[in-house]
């Protein structure tokens, strides 16, 4: 997969990667309470609760995409923006992606519900050693297009998840990602609920290099078919 990274100079480096796995991170919020009040909310509905948090859910390589569309199976799926940081041969790189997810599937299987949805994410990156000092004020933030008209989805700062450091040496015991691994490092709660749309916008808002890193994809829903 081919990466263009923004540097602070202004110019732009190309990157290749050839991934390898992909991690999602979840329950990854920092306010342990509101995490836990999470879990419980969705234990109401029958949804399981993890056996720790944060967990690693591990999903097909092959998903992750840099399309304009993805396909899912029925239309009970929805995204969430996230930081995604990358390993590769030359240092980290952190992107905007978006953890696309059966919500059907979810009620009985979260790791299923991960694998149905391909996982986009912009074909355009920063460098990680450039933004971690200002990390926690990064703005994650989504769009829907729903039925003609675009919806604010999700708002707010990177401070409301787990700081990179701590998922990636929970990870992998170390302080860096092996080239070739994608980390998702966790979302934050959307407006007005949970829904699915016509389409899906993500960005990353980084207001200390005042820059942005956003990418949109359509959602081609195919028949359920019994």
């Amino acid at each position: 997969m081919r990466f263009e990274v923004a540097e602070l100079s202004g110019a732009m480096t190309v990157v290749d990667v050839d991934i390898q796995q992909v991690v999602i991170g979840g329950w990854t919020g920092r306010d342990a309470a509101a995490v836990q009040h999470h879990i419980d909310e969705l234990a109401e509905i029958g949804v399981p609760g993890p056996s720790e948090t944060p967990l690693f859910y591990r999903v097909g390589r092959d998903l992750l995409t840099q399309g304009s569309v993805i396909q899912t199976v029925g239309a009970g799926g929805s995204g969430e923006v996230e930081a995604v940081v990358i390993g590769t041969e030359s240092g980290m790189i952190v992107v905007a992606g978006s953890d696309h997810t059966d919500r059907d599937a979810e009620s009985y299987s979260i790791p299923l519900s991960k694998q149905l949805c391909p996982k986009p994410v912009s074909a355009q990156a920063w460098r990680y050693e450039d933004v971690i000092a200002g990390w926690d004020d990064i703005a994650l933030e989504a769009d829907q297009d729903r039925g003609g008209a675009t919806v604010e989805y999700q708002r707010g700062p990177l401070a409301a998840c787990r700081r990179p450091e701590d998922l990636i040496q929970r990870y992998t015991g170390g302080t860096s990602l092996p080239a070739g691994t994608a980390l998702y490092c966790g979302t934050i709660p959307v407006i007005g609920g949970i829904a699915g749309g016509d389409a899906f916008t993500m960005r990353l808002v980084d207001p200390g290099h005042g820059r942005t890193l956003q990418h949109s994809y359509k959602i081609d829903v195919l028949p359920v078919i019994t």
